[in-house]
């Protein structure tokens, strides 16, 4: 068992939810469909253990905020 951490936003019509620990994302109608699909699309991942890569993280901070560029 692994613990993920992950973020999920509005793009559009859709949630996109991102895992923080593996580069693996989904999307969905809505934020439990979103992670549902997330959880699904990780546990495929981790069928193949050999070529996953998968990173500890600690403490996270999600951040939102405006720069002017």
């Amino acid at each position: 068992m692994k613990n993920i951490k992950y973020v999920v936003y509005k793009d559009g019509d859709y949630y996109v939810s991102q895992c923080l620990n593996v580069d693996v994302s989904s999307f969905g109608d809505t934020i439990d469909e979103a992670i549902e699909a997330l959880k699904e699309a990780i546990t495929l991942y981790f069928e193949d253990e050999s070529s996953s890569e998968y990173h500890e993280i600690g403490v996270t901070l999600l951040g939102d905020d405006v720069i002017h560029a």
